[in-house]
């Protein structure tokens, strides 16, 4: 584990994958049909991991594209606004669009309405990750939508085989959306592979069930992976989370907050757990850091705007 440490106190990540824009139905518990105005933020697993590291202390850059229109536009505002770095983020005027998503602030029966035809962000190129300086990162981080669809697939594996060679660690968060896959037995091959390739692995039991040929196998296959990584975490929904190491394994559980939304949980675990990490906790600490950085970006409005800095996540902590 001391690989762990000390790349983690560079303090610096790449994240790679989507970012859009997110339009939310207001007031809060308000159906979209039913609505008479939205609330913008920027949504996209990338882009909250990257706004949940920055809000964090760290220093966070995302690669992926964006059209060059008024939303791609706005999406690029919004992560300067919050610290991310987009010197990697490039802009798109060949028709392909900056995802949209139409969400609801509810947390039964939540309605969202995702727009990617034409994705942007699946048009980053092995060009566009190729210049990156890998070696100062602590880790880059994939979220496996990238994988789904050429050239992003592409770009999103050279970009990992970049970063191991430079030292860096890599990090997939498996991020298994069925909507952007043509087949699902294809998404288990290229996630598998690409797991099997990195330093640490995230997913959720359905996702790890996957990779796995059965839901059954899934935390199995999360312990097996572990063997010939740093770590691996099995998200289990309201049970927690299980953590395995090549030698110990540990369970973590929720924190109980009253839901205002079920989005932005895993991107706000994985920002809250990689940030802990590069300030010197624990892993078991930094998991749960994870956990409650999870907790209150579901309890607030939107992913971004509810993602926790880090004196708003400690005395959070401090009463939990």
């Amino acid at each position: 584990m001391q690989r762990l440490w000390d790349r983690m106190r560079r303090n610096r990540f790449a994240v790679l994958g989507r970012v859009g824009m997110d339009l939310y139905a207001d007031p809060p518990g308000t159906r979209i049909e039913d609505a008479r105005g939205f609330t913008p933020a920027i949504g996209g697993s990338a882009g909250n991991i990257a706004v949940a590291l920055a809000r964090q202390g760290a220093q966070a850059m995302l690669m992926t594209r964006v059209s060059d229109d008024a939303v791609g536009h706005y999406c690029l505002a919004e992560l300067s606004r919050y610290g991310v770095v987009t010197a990697h983020t490039g802009t798109s005027s060949d028709g392909t669009r900056t995802s949209l998503a139409v969400a609801e602030t509810r947390a039964d029966d939540c309605q969202v309405v995702i727009y990617r035809n034409g994705a942007a962000d699946f048009a980053l190129t092995e060009a566009d990750v190729a210049d990156v300086d890998y070696a100062s990162l602590s880790a880059l981080v994939v979220t496996g939508t990238a994988l789904a669809a050429g050239p992003s697939r592409t770009a999103a594996l050279s970009a990992m085989t970049l970063a191991r060679a430079a030292g860096a660690l890599t990090v997939l968060d498996i991020d298994y959306r069925a909507y952007t896959w043509s087949d699902a037995g294809e998404a288990a091959r290229i996630c598998l592979d690409a797991a099997r390739a990195a330093d640490i692995i995230i997913g959720n039991d359905d996702e790890f069930g996957l990779l796995a040929g059965g839901h059954d196998q899934g935390p199995a296959l999360a312990r097996d992976l572990a063997q010939g990584a740093l770590f691996s975490i099995l998200k289990l929904g309201a049970a927690g989370s299980r953590t395995f190491t090549p030698d110990y394994s540990f369970v973590t559980p929720i924190f109980p907050v009253t839901a205002l939304k079920p989005m932005g949980a895993g991107d706000g675990f994985m920002g809250g757990l990689l940030a802990g990490l590069a300030q010197g906790h624990t892993l078991q600490t930094s998991v749960r850091r994870g956990a409650a950085t999870a907790a209150l970006l579901v309890a607030g409005v939107g992913c971004a705007p509810a993602s926790p800095d880090t004196p708003t996540l400690d005395a959070f902590l401090a009463r939990h």
